[in-house]
């Protein structure tokens, strides 16, 4: 029999009361948590979109107040076109000084066109600091690290990438203004926005004398005329037009100076590195940058992020330099792990196989900082359809257009339009868009965000960590005694590289007993625990100075005593941390 209700019945009447508790059990209970990241964040964000300066500074600005323990947000002091250049500090703050610890410094956005690599190190601060609460080893990482984060080292050019007409690969240089062509003006000429759309695209012009030809599949690119073939149009560069009527076409742009070749390290006058500007630091923003590094000698390892070709680079950028060879066995070491973390990424050393760079960042953190350095060049077209493919850093020209065709639907590139240039007569504008080709699309940014940042986390638990593993103490006679300390290193790269120590960069680890009322009548320390070879302290034997802890290595100290005893042992090194231990 079918059971009929009415406003009456009982069960009508808490129905409702049934159905308002079953969804208040549903809000109540956990978001589905996926592996990678918490779904609840306290600071709610999106990846598969592009912030320009002012979201990127309102982000990082909403880390700082949500996460305090964790961060602390300053401006280095202003750019060229007075924007603040933030740097942010993630640590655990509670874990202990955390200039003491060792630290990893994070770039972005050296060149401003390359605009995902401000976002990778957004990302990297707003993961770290939602994830401590949730990842053990997050947990651990902000306890014993401390990470320095400069998303947007050209905060100007970024800014006018976003806002103004530009192409994928434009402006790579600062804002300072430069007279390009030695007219006695500045900037004058930069390309132009001939048909108002917001991107500085392509100009051809119908001519059967011309040696191009449309794409037989991708009408929208041109491609070079077999010899045996007629063409169809010229090729007349970028949009633009004579600005100063000196003859040439958008020969005097934004810049030009290129903020990665304006480092110490090897730098290189215009003559022969093209982008250097008047000497090393002359760029402010650069020399902001690089006056933090320096107050900061506990920075160990380092990241700079560019954009595009999938490369993790090392250096030498120099092909007259050359690394110790200690320090190549650990990069190649931390650059084969990345190999595997980013599919299609290749580790590479600059000067060998890509070209001779001088006075740029990484080379500069190794060479005079003794920080490991990589930087990596975000956007493998690996990603394009998941296979190896040839071409220029891109990827093949019929990869990329495939990809726009099929997965873009066509959003990458700008249709042929007719234009009257005042110069060329009837042309045509059109071509690829600057969103697409140097960075990824927005459903590839987030896996390139966590991919690039899940390998800075790697290097950065191979920084060195000094522990004191054992400490002991015999008596020697009365009023006399012996204390021995063994002291390791488990993580992979030393305590100082050996540029490190070649070069004096920092100084010696330090180790050395706690308490009062003693006298250290002499020390030693070995790297072997029979001390066979040991290494006398001379003089102030009351502090051992040990040049450095190999990496996965150990060090024992000894030393003999008069007077009360000791009560414990410490060890302190620039680089590689703090420990203290009591004597057992």
């Amino acid at each position: 029999m079918k059971a009929v209700y009415t406003m009456n019945s009982t069960k009508w009447f808490f129905l409702p009361v049934f159905v308002l508790m079953q969804i208040a059990m549903a809000y109540a209970q956990e978001p589905y948590q996926p592996a990678g990241v918490v779904s609840n964040p306290v600071v709610e964000a999106r990846w598969n979109y592009y912030r320009d300066y002012g979201q990127a500074t309102e982000l990082l600005r909403e880390i700082a107040e949500a996460h305090p323990e964790l961060c602390s947000l300053q401006s280095l002091g202003q750019s060229t076109g007075g924007r603040e250049m933030w740097v942010m500090t993630i640590t655990d703050f509670s874990t202990g000084d955390s200039d003491a610890k060792p630290g990893f410094w994070i770039d972005g956005n050296v060149h401003a066109n390359e605009i995902q690599s401000a976002d990778v190190v957004l990302y990297t601060a707003w993961y770290l600091t939602e994830m401590q609460a949730h990842s053990e080893f997050v947990r651990r990482l902000l306890a014993e690290r401390v990470f320095y984060l400069l998303p947007m080292l050209s905060p100007d050019s970024r800014d006018a990438h976003f806002h103004e007409p530009n192409s994928s690969s434009s402006p790579r240089s600062g804002q300072i203004p430069i007279d390009d062509d030695r007219d006695g003006l500045f900037d004058e000429d930069p390309d132009d926005d001939l048909d108002g759309d917001g991107h500085i695209t392509q100009m051809r012009k119908a001519d059967p004398n011309g040696r191009w030809v449309e794409h037989p599949d991708y009408p929208n690119d041109l491609i070079r005329a077999e010899p045996d073939e007629p063409g169809q149009f010229l090729r007349l560069g970028s949009e633009g037009i004579d600005n100063d009527g000196d003859g040439m076409t958008n020969e005097d742009g934004d810049g030009y100076y290129d903020p990665n070749r304006d480092y110490a390290w090897h730098w290189q006058p215009g003559r022969i590195q093209r982008g250097a500007y008047r000497y090393p630091f002359s760029v402010r923003e650069n020399r902001l940058a690089a006056e933090f590094v320096m107050a900061h000698p506990n920075i160990a390892g380092g990241q700079s992020f560019h954009n595009t070709g999938g490369m993790i680079l090392r250096g030498p950028g120099d092909p007259e330099d050359s690394f110790p060879y200690d320090d190549i066995r650990v990069y190649d070491k931390i650059g084969q792990v990345g190999e595997e973390m980013l599919p299609g990424y290749a580790y590479t050393v600059t000067s060998e196989d890509l070209y001779a760079a001088y006075g740029t960042v990484k080379d500069w953190l190794y060479n005079m900082r003794g920080a490991l350095s990589f930087t990596n060049e975000m956007n493998s077209s690996f990603n394009y359809f998941r296979r190896e493919n040839e071409g220029d850093w891109m990827g093949s020209r019929e990869d990329q257009l495939q990809f726009n065709d099929l997965l873009l639907f066509g959003e990458g590139y700008v249709d042929w339009q007719e234009y009257d240039h005042p110069v060329y007569g009837r042309i045509e504008i059109g071509g690829r868009k600057k969103t697409w080709g140097r960075q990824p699309p927005s459903f590839l940014l987030e896996e390139e965000c966590h991919r690039n940042m899940a390998f800075v986390l790697y290097h950065a638990d191979q920084l060195p960590l000094v522990e004191i593993q054992q400490a002991t103490i015999r008596e020697s006679g009365t009023g006399k005694w012996v204390v021995e300390a063994t002291i390791v290193n488990r993580r992979l790269i030393p305590t100082r590289l050996r540029v490190d120590v070649e070069r004096h960069i920092t100084r010696p680890d330090h180790a050395y007993l706690l308490g009062d009322g003693f006298n250290v009548l002499a020390s030693l320390w070995s790297d072997e625990q029979f001390f066979e070879y040991p290494r006398e302290q001379w003089p102030r034997p009351e502090v051992a100075e040990i040049p450095r802890i190999a990496g996965n290595g150990v060090v024992y100290v000894r030393w003999f005593v008069s007077g009360i005893r000791p009560t414990g042992v410490a060890v302190s090194s620039v680089k590689g941390g703090a420990d203290e231990r009591a004597i057992d």
